[in-house]
């Protein structure tokens, strides 16, 4: 397989299928990009209106799965891929249920936004929230470029990355229950916060598998289950 993404065929038109089927779920990603970045943005400035356009905007995007799924099946039913081709069809439409998921994780966090606009603000939580949101921005972006680029050693260090945010949001939590403690009457605002961070946190989860799909689609093997050192063996075959 060629850093394309696929086996080159006599049939134009069945590379150009693979090719659009592909840039659809990479134009997808894009989509979803915004929608973290906006939800994020919306709840550590406060802002409902963005937060409520997150949530219709994510509406596009779960059409966008149905589409990449419609047409995957259309391509296993019509062309019946074999080897890399194969591996690339599975691969785009596993990465488009995670990038759906994505967007529904930033359609909660505008939730918690417009939450604490009707109940108050926080009072803390949102230096972590940037924190984490800035670490799962990155890693999102780097799954889709490695996806892109056929990188598969990019997508061994988003997976990488993925520790280190988990890391990162069991500290984040420790700091929020803390405020709960001080201030019982922030606990239900404090609950927002909390919510939100775990939206992140599962973004994260999700970046990581759209890079283990990379690592499937480059080498062949099935990484999903399995610890980083396993993994950095077979990125390294």
């Amino acid at each position: 397989m060629d850093k394309s993404g696929h086996s080159q065929h006599i049939s134009q038109q069945y590379n150009a299928e693979l090719e659009d089927v592909k840039k659809s779920m990479l134009e997808m990603g894009g989509q979803v990009e915004k929608l973290v970045a906006d939800a994020i943005t919306s709840i550590i400035d406060g802002d409902s209106g963005i937060a409520e356009q997150v949530r219709e905007n994510d509406k596009p995007v779960n059409r966008m799965e149905s589409d990449i799924d419609e047409e995957c099946a259309r391509i296993l039913a019509r062309r019946q891929p074999a080897a890399s081709d194969l591996r690339l069809v599975l691969a785009i439409t596993r990465a488009s249920t995670d990038l759906e998921r994505i967007g529904d994780e930033a359609g909660k966090i505008a939730t918690q936004t417009i939450d604490l606009a009707e109940a108050g603000r926080s009072p803390g939580g949102y230096t972590e929230i940037q924190h984490m949101g800035t670490s799962v921005r990155g890693m999102l972006h780097d799954a889709l470029d490695a996806f892109a680029r056929m990188d598969e050693k990019l997508a061994l260090k988003v997976a990488e990355q993925d520790k280190e945010v988990d890391r990162y949001y069991g500290s984040a939590m420790r700091v929020v229950l803390t405020l709960m403690m001080e201030d019982p009457r922030s606990i239900s605002r404090v609950l927002n916060i909390m919510w939100a961070l775990r939206s992140l946190e599962r973004v994260g989860d999700h970046a990581r598998n759209i890079a283990e799909h990379v690592i499937y689609l480059v080498k062949g093997k099935d990484v999903r289950h399995v610890g980083l050192k396993e993994m950095a063996k077979q990125v390294k075959k």
